[in-house]
Formats: C-alpha cells, structure tokens, sequence
C-alpha cells in the first residue's frame, strides 16, 4: 500500500520535478530561436554577441536575454566544437544561471553545459570564474571552451598555479577565467597582501560556477588556505616526543573512531609526566598542568594522534623523502598542504624524514568564506542532493537534479554482506573472473591504498591483467580512465574514479587518436581518426553485448555521495551496466556502526562461510547509518563556520581597510584622527576626568607625550598653571603634535609624506593582523573548555575576540602615531638599505604563497641518476618549477636566482 507522501509525489511531483517543469517553455524558447541563429554568419555570432552586451550594460536583465544568449551559444558550439547541446543541457544551464546547484549525472556534459550560464553572466563585462579541482582540467576546460567563446568574441583566461604575475592578471581580465579553487583562495589572500591597488590580480567576485561543488564546498570546506613564514626549528624536539610514543600502552589513551579523537587516560598522564620529567621537556618540579608545559602537552597529543589516527598509505604517503597528504574523498594526493598545529612534523617525526619547521600564519581563509564573496555562486556535480540540507544553509544555493538526456539503463544490486573481510574479497575475485570471462569491463572501488594494492595482488595470483589508480599512479589517471571501458579491463581505482573525465565503453576515441599520431607523426590525422573510430565502434559493440561497465565496490564509504559517485561511472548516457557493494562485518562502517546487532542476525539465520546476505532493508540500514554520519559531520562543519565566520567578519573589515587605504590619495586625515585618539588616551590615563588637579600624573604624561608623540611639551608647567583643566592640556598636545608633523610634511615634502603614511599605515595593519590571528588561534584552541563552565563556548569566543579586535585597533593607532612622529629623512645609504628590505620582505610573502603550492621534484627524476645535491645532474630545471635541491622554493628564487 502506498504512504501518503508517496501518494501525494505521483498525483502532484516532487518540488524537483515542479522545477523542472516550469523551465521547459524556457527550452522550447531557446529552440524556437534555433532556424534563426543557424542563418547567421560567423561574424553575425559575435556582433550578436555585442549586442547582447550593450543591451545588458544598458540595463535589460540577464533573464530577458537568456533565450537569444543561448541560441547564441549552442550555435557556436556547434560551428567550434561540433556539440549541439541537449535540451537537458540547457535545463542544467538555466538553473546555473538562477545560482542553483545543477545535479548532473555522469557523462552528461556538464563542461558544455556551464558555457551557457558562463556567457549570459559574462555580457555583463564584470568577468565570470570556472572553478576546477585541478590544473588538468582547468587546462583542458579552459582550451577546449575557450573555442566556444572565441567563436562569440569573448576572452578566455586560464589560471594555474606557477604562472607569472603578468600572465595571471591577464587571466583575470578575460571574460571568463578557469581557475582552481586552491589558486583562486590564495591570489585571494596574496592580493590582500600587496602593497598597492596595481599589484591585485582579482577583479571583483562577480560569479561563479564551481565544478565538482561538492568536493569543493563541503568535503574541503573545513581546510583553511593559508600562507605562512616559517618559525624556529623545533625538530629535536618532534623526534624526542616520538621515541616516547611507541612506550604507550592501550591503558594509556582513549580511541573514539567515531568522533575521530584520540586522549590520555589518568594512567596515561602519569606515564607521560614521568616520560617527560626524564627526558628534561618539563623542569622537575613541574607537572602536566601547569600553563607552562601547555605547548609541550600540546605536541605530545599531536603525536599521539600522528601514530593512533593517521595511517600510511590511507591518510598519506612518504614520496621523495616529504609526508605527503591524501584526500580522503577523491583519494589523490595534496601536494603542498600540510596539517596544522605541529601535527604534520609529528607525522614527519613518525616516519623518520626530514621534518620542515612550523609556519606562521600571514593570512588565511575557508573555501565557505571565500566563496561566499561571490555576488552569485552556482555548482555542478553528479551528486548533491544528499548534501542539499547544507548547501541551503550554509551557501544559500538550492539543489535541482537535471533529467537525463536518456534514460537510466543501468541495474543497481543490493548489496551483499559476508561476515569476513577474506570471504567478501574471495567472492569478489571470483566475480571478476566470471565478468572479465566475458569481456565486460569492471571497476573495482576501494577505500585507501593499501586495499587497493592487495587486490592488484589477488588478481596478479589469478592471472588476471589489470590497472591501478590510486595516488601515487595520479599522474597516468587520464589514461588509466580512458582505458577502463575497454573490452575485457579490469581497473582498480581508490575514491577517484574519473573525476573530470569519463569512462568510454570502448575506450576514448580522442586519447587513442593523440597516441596513434605521436607514435607515427607522419601519418595522415584524417586516415588514422577514421581508421580508429571504425574499430573503436566494434570494440563499444562487443563491451554493450557484454553488459556495459560493472562496477564493484569493496565497501561502503561514510558519505552517500562518494558511493553514489563511483556507482555514476556506470550507465552514462543511456549506456547498460550493473554496480554492486560488497561488504563485510570487518569493514569500518559496519564496525563502527552497528555491525553487532547484524551479526547477530547473521548467525540466527544461520549463515555459512562463503554466504551473503543481500536484502533491500541491509541497504535501507546501510543508509541511515551513513545518513547519521553525514549529519553528524555537517554539525561539525557547521559549527566551525560559526567560530570562523567571527575572524571572517573581522579580516573583511581589514581587508576592505587596506584597499581603502591603497586607493585613498591623502591619508592625511586618518593619520590626524588616529593622533586626536591617541592624545584622548593619553589624557584620560594621567588626567582622569573628573580628578583634581593634585591628583594628575603630569610627569608620566610628560614621557608618554615624548614617547607617543615625539614632542617634548612642557605638560608639567601646563599642570601647575592656575585654571587649566585637562582640556586645554589636551587641545595644546593637539596643536604641538600637528606642528611637528607640519614640519615634517615640509622637510619631507607633501608628496613623499603621504607616501610614507601610505607604507606605514599598510605595514602596521599587516603585523597586528598577523598578531591577532595567533592571538585568535590559541584562543580558539582553550575556548572549548569554558564549556565545563556552563559558558556558551561560542559566545566566548565571539565577546573575547571582539574585545581583541578592539585592542588590535587600538594598538594600531599608537603604532602608527608612534612611528610618524619619530621618522627623519634618511641618508642616500639608509634609503636604499630601507627599499632592499621592503623588497626582500615582499619577496618572502610571496614565496611563502607559492611555496604552499609546490609540488615536489619528481620520482622520475629522483630515479634517473640525479642528485638534489650536484646541480650538475638537474638538466635544465624552467625557472618556474620546483628547485631541484628539495628546498620547496622556485628555482628562480633558489639555486636559479639571478646575482
């Protein structure tokens, strides 16, 4: 019998479906337009394009111009690329347009789609962002669109990261910019860092479409970009608290894989303070809790953490010697992102490689608050409905599933659970050997490397050919994928199957093109394109006959979204195919969740070796435990953009100041309010209102007064004065402050002193900045503990941390005042000793922001002779690249550094 909610969506739809609904005559529109846009030359395409343009600056809404922008468009992806859009497409692109989330399933073109949305927002000359998840597809977006849009007479930029500064302007003055979310973050950061309005790269965050939204706003949301300069070496002492570690025993600590914590026991601590007494990291006398063994405390929990939660070849591997990250969602490798808070140098610790120094925070920002600048943000992904709750909340964007351009052929299985790790894996093999028996195509999906790698090995032990795609094959991912849908493959993949590129059945046609020509590039393009197509279509025949692609998963991940992910490999466009999860007790999911009360049904049902239970309820179990895990996490998440949205509200302030202060001509006036609010201060410290004039600590205020202001004013005379209060002393500091700084403007001249205040100014917000930032990092990190209080840590945080603002602010007036009254004019030798060390300084931000990004020399490189110590055995290293010695640094500002 049907429930009423189920009764109610067939009689009325669902909200989705009503969405979708109400667009079509925006289709049919679109395609009435078709007969007239065809008989327009390809110059008529880009006056059209002006057009359009003038009519939007002039005022006419982008929903007006939709329907001829989009005739427009699929008219000249046609003549550029050869792709008439589908309808659905269209769809997709209008709910782009309206700052959706378009729910696209795989293979349905989601690249071509986000033209449409990018082209009517770019008519408005205020420049539109593609954002990407790498520079690959960035590149291969960014060129194979780029056609399309020259084709309407719009510029196309591309943003990587190793571009020069030029080029990267450039970039973004295109009309559309292809970018990386990474890259986007810190020219965000870098530009708030320059010392003028020339030096920006970024216009205003006019829109944008972000491609694989879900792996971008929500699964790395919580990673802050951050740039930082680096802070003393500590490494003894990371290497010191490691030999302890592997002493603890499991009475020692607490393991919570549920909430992904590690913590001391009483027993624990006792150990630990007797470790530490002997290893001389806390004096004698002293115990874990006193305020000055926190830091100590502080790290050896890290490394606890380093050796209980982070496992290798899962959460990270060791390549040339660095500790190099893994995303737990696409299961690649994060080259330049490091753990915070010391926990990246315990890992390093752990595995015995050189352990980098820590970094200090210069600037930092969310992707969430980042993203949240933009004036309309749109997304595109296979995937976010299950995530829609949070995109709603936290981006305000909605979520609509785009109807398929055919319809779904593939069979989805219930999944099947064995009670042994081993059993579901035998299964596994011998499922694989049946299908590739036939030639069907399989997918095998696994959740970290090591899994991965031992079923290369189950299948080595069967004779079976196969690939593997896993980080550290990330480089032949493209073809590795391209490979996947053909006859008889059989491909290993962990968390990343074909991000950005799909799986052909058959095989890609383009990637065996571009191979055939390079191996002979004497033959002729057109005879070996058509030579291919033909045997490719057979291939595609033979791998349909046999059930198109199978894809097989080794368990369940915690999000939804990531199985759903790997499923959409199968079936695109129509195509047959078949997904199956296979699972067991032993699986982490299971284990964690609730596998006993399975296993007590497993054994009341009386289940044997080798058997599985597939049922629709296990699949129905299966995803309210993975449902609470999302709830969970997105509590979390949401939870920390609260506390980040308090810094955020803050370094927009100052961000917003700084760009106030680079365009603003003469600063003179702040400099003087900054000065008024200065003698304020001073004067309600020594005279305080409402004392008499015995009580005034006229001598204090007299070095305070030289100090501050850098007059010596007779203060002391003017407190014995007969009738004069403290607002005549303070009105007489006023004019004494400003006839000295008079006298500087005129020693100086007009123009070099505004210039001075400009630079003062600049560089006494980014040192408080700095500050702050620490400041509000340590108290993140205790505030948690007001909570045993009965205080809102929250609350706390948000009063303290305003209160710190204000400090911040204060101390900045002081600052600036202090050092204005105190500069001279410098010796020909002491300015140009001042230029080289703004220069060095502003060299150092920007290669501390670089350096975030590097990826390091590679294993081919490291494999063929070469030496990072014998510059004689690097070739010829570009000036961009990594720096061959391993320092991280560009060669061009290392080993390739220009005398």
């Amino acid at each position: 019998m049907l429930g009423f909610g189920t009764l109610a969506k067939k009689v009325f739809g669902t909200p989705n479906d009503r969405k979708v609904k109400a667009t079509r005559p925006l289709v049919d529109q679109i395609n009435a337009l078709e007969p007239e846009f065809e008989a327009l030359s390809d110059e008529g395409l880009k006056d059209k394009t002006e057009e359009l343009a003038k009519r939007a600056m002039g005022g006419e809404s982008l929903d007006d111009l939709l329907p001829e922008a989009f005739a427009n468009c699929r008219e000249a992806a046609k003549r550029a690329l050869g792709l008439r859009a589908y309808d659905t497409q269209l769809l997709g692109a209008i709910f782009l347009h309206q700052g959706n989330i378009a729910e696209q399933k795989t293979g349905e073109g989601k690249t071509l789609t986000a033209t449409f949305a990018c082209y009517l927002n770019a008519l408005t000359g205020k420049g539109v962002h593609v954002v990407t998840v790498n520079d690959y597809l960035v590149q291969r977006d960014g060129e194979w669109m780029g056609k399309v849009f020259g084709a309407l007479g719009l510029t196309t930029g591309v943003v990587i990261s190793d571009m020069e500064t030029e080029a990267k302007r450039a970039a973004y003055a295109c009309d559309v910019t292809y970018a990386t979310n990474n890259e986007l973050g810190f020219d965000y950061l870098r530009d708030n860092m320059k010392q003028s309005i020339g030096d920006m790269l970024q216009r205003e965050h006019n829109y944008a479409i972000v491609d694989e939204v879900d792996s971008i706003l929500i699964d790395e949301a919580r990673t802050p970009l951050v740039i930082s300069g680096p802070l003393a070496d500590r490494s003894e002492m990371y290497v010191t608290i490691d030999a302890i570690i592997p002493l603890i025993t499991d009475e020692h600590y607490l393991l919570d894989e549920k909430q992904k914590n590690v913590t001391f026991t009483d027993e624990g601590n006792e150990f630990l303070e007797e470790q530490l007494h002997e290893r001389g990291l806390i004096e004698p006398e002293a115990s874990l809790y006193d305020p000055e063994s926190t830091s100590i405390v502080h790290h050896v929990n890290q490394g606890l953490r380093a050796h209980k939660m982070f496992t290798k070849d899962k959460d990270y591997i060791v390549r040339d010697g660095q500790v190099v990250l893994i995303d737990e969602f696409t299961g690649r490798m994060m080259a330049g992102r490091r753990l915070s808070d010391g926990l990246h140098q315990a890992i390093e610790a752990k595995e015995g490689v050189q352990i980098q120094p820590e970094n200090q925070t210069l600037a930092s920002v969310t992707f969430q608050n980042y993203f949240r600048l933009y004036n309309k943000l749109a997304g595109m992904t296979g995937t976010a409905a299950t995530e829609a709750e949070e995109f709603a909340e936290i981006y305000g964007l909605g979520v609509v599933e785009v109807p398929t351009n055919k319809p779904i052929a593939r069979v989805d299985e219930d999944d099947k659970v064995y009670r042994t790790a081993q059993e579901k894996y035998k299964a596994m093999i011998e499922e694989i050997k049946v299908a590739h028996g036939n030639g069907q195509p399989v997918l095998v999906g696994t959740t970290s490397i090591d899994k991965s790698e031992m079923f290369a090995r189950l299948l080595e032990a069967e004779g079976i050919k196969h690939n593997v795609l896993n980080a550290r094959q990330h480089e032949q991912e493209a073809q590795i994928i391209a490979d996947a849908g053909k006859f008889g493959a059989v491909t290993i993949a962990t968390n990343m199957a074909g991000r950005g590129t799909d799986i052909q059945l058959g095989g890609n046609v383009e990637l065996k093109v571009l191979e055939a020509i390079t191996a002979d590039p004497e033959a002729d393009p057109e005879a070996v394109r058509a030579k291919i197509e033909a045997e490719h279509d057979d291939e595609k025949q033979r791998v349909l006959a046999a059930g198109g692609l199978y894809v097989m998963a080794s368990e369940r991940h915690e999000s939804r979204r990531i199985d759903n992910q790997l499923r959409g490999r199968s079936g695109r466009q129509g195509d047959p195919g078949r997904t199956s999860f296979y699972l067991s007790l032993e699986d982490d999911l299971m284990r964690i969740f609730g596998s006993d009360r399975l296993d007590k049904v497993l054994t009341t049902l009386g289940l044997e070796e080798g058997e599985a239970i597939i049922h629709p309820w296990v699949n129905k179990s299966l995803e309210r435990a993975q449902a609470k895990v999302e709830g969970r996490n997105f509590d979390i998440r949401k939870q920390l953009l609260k506390f980040d949205d308090v810094m955020n509200d803050q370094r927009k302030v100052v961000f917003s100041q700084r760009r106030e202060i680079m365009e603003a001509e003469d600063l003179q006036e702040i400099t003087s309010d900054m000065r008024d609010e200065v003698v304020d201060d001073l004067i309600d410290q020594y005279m305080p209102q409402g004392s008499y004039a015995d009580q005034w600590d006229t001598q204090g205020l007299h070095a305070a007064v030289i100090e501050h202001l850098g007059v010596d004013a007779p203060v002391v005379a003017w407190g014995d004065e007969e009738g004069v209060d403290d607002e005549q002393v303070r009105e007489r500091l006023i004019e004494a402050s400003d006839a000295l700084m008079a006298q500087k403007t005129e020693s100086f001249g007009a123009e070099n002193m505004r210039s001075i205040e400009k630079q003062l100014l600049l560089q006494a917000i980014d040192g408080k900045w700095r500050e702050h930032l620490l400041t509000l990092e340590h108290l993140r990190s205790v505030v948690g503990f007001r909570g045993y209080a009965q205080r809102d840590p929250l609350n706390e945080y948000k009063n303290e941390a305003f209160q710190l603002f204000e400090t911040m602010l204060d101390s900045l007036r002081t600052e600036v005042t202090q050092k204005l009254s105190q500069i001279r004019p410098l010796t020909e030798e002491e300015r140009q000793e001042m230029l080289a060390e703004i220069a060095e300084h502003q060299q150092e931000v920007e290669d501390a922001a670089e350096e975030s990004t590097l990826p390091a020399p590679t294993a081919e490189a490291v494999a063929s002779g070469f030496d990072e110590g014998d510059p004689t055995t690097w070739g010829n290293p570009g000036r961009n690249e990594a720096c061959p010695c391993g320092s991280g640094k560009k060669f061009k500002h290392c080993h390739g550094r220009l005398a």
